[in-house]
């Protein structure tokens, strides 16, 4: 379980590694522009394993298990533009804000992970300008130009979580999270519910916060956009059969959110 820290306290990424920014759909017409933080699980190469095995990395420690194909999918069928980020949260986690601990955690849930003990200072501030930043750049990029624009933007950001935590079943199948812009989920939540079939989480298992969050408090709050987290169980969505069937239902739900707001001139 190699790891090595010592080539990247100036650059971090290098020959044989690819951009952390995934793009689709980047001229799509629809109003919600779409984000995934824990898209992928890639591990640059300098770092090697991160003193972890492959068992633990492609656990939801190190990504949002299903959720890029269901986004990829979803961008698809709404006509949206979706940004992601290829890089697994356990080498800095680009919906933390990196002061918090957990932007680059030492252990996660029971998992220690060696490679992240301890790192310098010039490490971390690589991993954040290399990663972290221009992944957000190219979101507030993006929301600039569309605000420029005159381009209506509703900003959804696309998360999955265990079914299992620290020993405790989730019961709910998908959920809406937010602050303090409740238009979006209130909407969101009311459609969910009408199908009949789910249990749907309103915050829950999560809830977004200035402290734990970064994506929606800083593009979509701070921006005056229009938002909403969407968390969907991993279990659910592990397959391409699972990740097709949520897209279409969201795709279909969206569709007639998007009604629904144009009544309401909320977007």
């Amino acid at each position: 379980m190699a790891f090595n820290t010592a080539e990247t306290a100036d650059q971090l990424l290098g020959e044989g590694d690819i951009p952390p920014v995934h793009e689709v759909n980047a001229a799509g017409t629809s109003p919600f522009l779409l984000t995934s933080d824990h898209y992928g699980r890639i591990l640059p190469r300098a770092l090697g394993d991160l003193g972890i095995p492959e068992s633990e990395l492609v656990r939801h420690i190190g990504w949002d298990i299903g959720i890029g194909g269901v986004a990829e999918r979803l961008a698809g069928m709404l006509d949206a533009h979706l940004i992601a980020q290829r890089y697994s949260r356990l080498v800095i986690d680009c919906n933390r804000p990196p002061a918090a601990a957990s932007s680059i955690p030492v252990i996660s849930e029971a998992t220690a992970i060696p490679g992240n003990e301890a790192i310098a200072d010039a490490e971390r501030a690589a991993r954040r300008r290399e990663i972290f930043e221009p992944y957000h750049h190219r979101i507030d990029a993006t929301i600039g130009r569309r605000l420029h624009d005159k381009r209506p933007t509703v900003l959804v950001s696309l998360h999955s979580f265990t079914p299992v935590y620290a020993g405790v079943a989730r019961p709910w199948h998908i959920a809406a999270l937010y602050n303090r812009d409740t238009v979006l989920p209130q909407l969101l939540l009311k459609h969910l519910r009408e199908e009949g079939d789910l249990v749907v989480g309103d915050n829950e298992p999560y809830a977004v916060s200035d402290l734990n969050d970064y994506t929606i408090p800083v593009h979509g709050e701070a921006r005056g956009l229009v938002n909403t987290g969407i968390e969907i169980r991993q279990d659910l969505i592990a397959d391409q059969s699972g990740q097709r069937q949520w897209a279409e239902r969201l795709a279909r739900i969206f569709a007639e959110i998007e009604l629904e707001m144009k009544a309401e001139l909320l977007v």
